[in-house]
C-alpha cells in the first residue's frame, strides 16, 4: 500500500485547494470552481462507472490484460483512468477484482493513486453489488449476511440496520464507497426471474421500512447506499439482463406499491438511486426504458419525489436498455433523461465518445454535464474521499470478517428460517432416532465467496451438530439414474434432507420418490419459498431463501433443534393447482411450540 508520504503528495493538490467538508451543499462553491477548471474530456469521464479486469490497478495477470485490451482498449485500470478519466469503477468477482479483502484494499488504493496523479486528479468512487444473499461480490472472509427476502422473513428493522452498518464498515475498509443495495423492488410476481429473493417481500410498507433501515446502516458507516431499480422491477416475468420487461401497473397502483419504498429511501437521505431497464407505460407511454425516460427520471423522480441525489443507470450492457437504441445513443439519452452516472457500458470508447460528440454538436450542453458532475462530487465529498481516499491493511484486519461481525450474521440468520410444514412434529430431528442423514438436492453455483456447495454445507453443519450426514448432490434437473441413486441411498438413512431450487419437474419427481420410500423427508427451499406449493406430500418444509452458508447453517440449526424457526413469510405462496388462491399467506410461519 502507498506510504503516508505518497498519499499526502498525491492528494495535496486536491485537498489543499478544496478542504471540502461533507456538510450539505456548503462546499458547492469550491466544487463548482473545481468543475470550471476541468476539460470537457475530464467532465465526460467523470460521468462513467466502468468495469476493469484484474486484481491490481497496475500489474494484473496476463489474462486480465488481454481481457482489458479486448473490451476497453487498455491494459490496466491505471491506463483506463489516464485515458478516459472515469469517475467510478465497479468491482466484479468475474473480473477478478475481489480475491480477498487485503488485495481489494490494495486495488482500491492503486486506483485512487492512478487517478489522483493525473492533472486535476480526482478521487474515484469505487462501487459494487453487495446485496448479500444471492448477489455478492466480496466473499469470505468478509461477513456475508442473509439476503433481502430472508431479512423480510425476520421482519426486524434493527437487523436490516445492523446488516447495513456492519457490511458498510467492511466495504469502506477495503475502499468500496458506493454499494448498489438495497433492492427497493416489491416482489409481487412469484415468476419474477431477476428479483425474487433479492426483494424484502411483497408488502410495500414492510419493504419500505427495511429499505430505510438498511440505508441508514450503510450511510451511517460512510458508504453510499443505492435504492434500486426505479421505478420498480418487482412485477415482471422477464429478466432485463436478457429482455425488455413491461410493467403493466396503473399509475394509482404504482403510487400504492412500487413508489412506497423509494419514497422511504429518499426520506432516509439515500445517496443514490439506480434506474430500471423496464417499460412502464402508465408512467411513460413512449416505449422507452425508464433509464432513458425524462418523464420518469426528471418528471417523477426529480420533480414529484423531490430527489436531488445521484441517479445511476443499471448496467448499460443489459439487453433491456439496448433493445431500441444503439450503444452510442443510450448514454446520451440517459443523460438527457436525468441520469448522473453511466454504469458499465459495453464499449467505454463508443459511449465516452458519443457523450463528447453530443456536447460538441450541441445536443447536450456542458451545463447539463456540470449538473451531474456536481452531484457526483458532492457525494465524493460527503463520503470523505477528498480527505481520505486511501485505506490501510490495519483497517482491513480490524474490520473485515471479525468474530463479532460473523456472530451477528449468524444471529440474524437464525431469525429468518421459516417453517412452513411440520406434520406429526417431525422437526426438530432427534439425534437418537434420526442420527444418520442423507442430504440431497440442487447444488447451484455458489454465491460469490461462500464455500458451497449447498448439500455439502448442510451435511457438514448437521454433522457438527451431532448427526452423521452424507451429501449426495443431485442437481437442479436430476436424471432418472440420479433419482434412483438417491432413492437407493435413502434406504440406509434415518431421514433425508433435500434442497429444492426453483423447483423443476425432475426435482419434484426426486422428492416424491424419496417420500415414497417411507423415510422421513425434510425439504429446504434454498431459493424461492414458492417451491413448497409443488410438494404437498412432504412432511416437513423449511424456507431458507438462499443457499449462502450463513442461511444454510441457520437452517441446519433449526432442523437440529438448536434454534427455533422464527421467520414469517414476507410473500404469499399460491396454490399450485389454483394460483388465484393463497396456500400460505404473508406472515405465515410455524414454531416448535415450546
Amino acid at each position: 500500500m502507498p506510504s503516508r508520504r505518497t498519499v499526502l503528495t498525491a492528494t495535496a493538490g486536491v485537498a489543499a485547494s478544496l478542504a471540502i467538508s461533507g456538510t450539505a451543499h456548503a462546499s458547492d462553491k469550491k466544487l463548482r470552481s473545481l468543475i470550471s477548471r476541468m476539460t470537457l474530456e475530464e467532465k465526460v469521464g467523470q460521468l462513467f462507472v466502468m468495469r476493469v479486469y484484474g486484481h491490481s490497478a497496475t500489474t494484473p495477470d496476463q489474462t486480465d490484460i488481454d481481457a482489458n485490451l479486448k473490451e476497453i482498449g487498455v491494459r490496466t485500470a491505471a491506463e483506463m483512468i489516464a485515458r478516459y478519466r472515469v469517475g467510478g469503477i465497479i468491482y466484479f468477482t468475474w473480473a477478478h477484482n475481489t480475491r480477498d479483502p487485503h488485495q481489494i484494499a490494495d486495488l482500491s488504493n492503486g486506483i485512487q493513486q492512478a487517478s489522483l496523479r493525473q492533472p486535476r486528479g480526482l478521487p474515484v468512487l469505487v462501487s459494487t453489488d453487495q446485496e448479500h444473499g444471492i448477489v455478492c461480490r466480496v466473499g469470505e472472509p468478509a461477513t456475508l449476511f442473509p439476503g433481502a427476502m430472508a431479512i423480510g422473513a425476520g421482519g426486524a428493522r434493527k437487523d436490516a440496520l445492523t446488516l447495513g452498518r456492519i457490511a458498510g464498515q467492511e466495504l469502506r475498509a477495503i475502499g468500496i464507497r458506493q454499494n448498489y443495495s438495497p433492492v427497493a423492488d416489491v416482489n409481487v410476481n412469484p415468476a419474477n426471474p431477476v428479483i425474487g429473493v433479492r426483494s424484502f417481500g411483497s408488502e410495500a410498507g414492510a419493504v419500505a421500512g427495511l429499505v430505510a433501515a438498511e440505508v441508514a446502516g450503510y450511510q451511517g458507516a460512510g458508504v453510499a447506499a443505492t435504492a434500486k431499480h426505479f421505478p420498480g422491477h418487482g412485477d415482471t416475468a422477464v429478466d432485463s439482463h436478457y429482455g425488455f420487461p413491461v410493467i403493466t401497473h396503473s399509475r394509482e397502483l404504482w403510487e400504492k406499491l412500487d413508489a412506497v419504498p423509494f419514497r422511504a429511501a429518499i426520506r432516509a437521505g439515500i445517496d443514490s438511486i439506480m434506474t430500471a431497464h423496464i417499460q412502464f407505460p402508465a408512467l411513460d407511454d413512449s416505449g422507452d426504458p425508464a433509464t432513458l425516460s425524462p418523464p420518469i427520471l426528471t418528471g417523477i423522480l426529480r420533480g414529484e419525489l423531490g430527489y436531488d441525489g445521484v441517479v445511476v443507470t443499471d448496467s448499460l450492457g443489459m439487453e433491456g436498455v439496448r433493445t431500441k437504441y444503439g450503444d452510442d445513443r443510450v448514454p446520451v439519452l440517459a443523460l438527457k433523461a436525468g441520469v448522473d452516472q453511466l454504469l458499465n457500458p459495453p464499449s467505454l470508447d463508443i459511449a465516452w465518445n458519443a457523450v463528447l460528440k453530443a456536447v460538441q454538436d450541441g445536443e447536450l450542453t456542458e451545463a447539463r454535464l456540470d449538473e451531474s458532475i456536481l452531484r457526483i462530487l458532492r457525494l465524493k465529498a460527503r463520503l470523505g474521499l477528498f480527505e481520505e481516499p486511501y485505506v490501510s491493511h490495519g483497517g482491513v484486519t480490524r474490520t473485515v470478517g471479525t468474530p463479532a461481525h460473523l456472530a451477528e450474521a449468524d444471529r440474524i440468520a437464525e431469525r429468518t428460517t421459516t417453517l412452513l410444514v411440520n406434520e406429526k412434529r417431525l422437526l426438530p430431528l432427534n439425534r437418537r432416532t434420526h442420527r444418520k442423514l442423507l442430504v440431497v438436492g440442487a447444488d447451484p453455483a455458489s454465491p460469490s465467496g461462500t464455500t458451497g456447495p449447498p448439500t455439502g454445507v448442510l451435511a457438514t453443519a448437521l454433522t457438527e451438530l451431532g448427526f452423521t450426514a452424507t451429501a449426495l448432490p443431485t442437481g437442479t434437473a436430476p436424471s432418472a439414474a440420479t433419482v434412483a441413486q438417491a432413492v437407493a441411498a435413502a434406504q440406509d438413512a434415518d431421514a433425508v434432507i433435500v434442497g429444492t431450487y426453483n423447483i423443476t419437474a425432475a426435482q419434484k419427481t426426486l422428492v416424491e420418490r424419496l417420500v415414497a420410500t417411507g423415510r422421513p423427508v425434510v425439504a429446504v427451499a434454498i431459493r424461492n419459498p414458492y417451491d413448497v406449493a409443488q410438494l404437498p406430500a412432504v412432511p416437513a418444509y423449511l424456507a431458507a431463501y438462499s443457499w449462502t452458508d450463513v442461511e444454510l447453517r441457520a437452517a441446519a440449526r433449526v432442523i437440529a433443534g438448536k434454534a427455533a424457526p422464527r421467520g414469517k413469510l414476507p410473500v404469499p405462496v399460491q396454490r399450485a393447482d389454483d394460483p388465484a388462491k393463497v396456500l400460505y399467506p404473508v406472515g405465515y410461519g410455524l414454531s416448535y411450540g415450546r
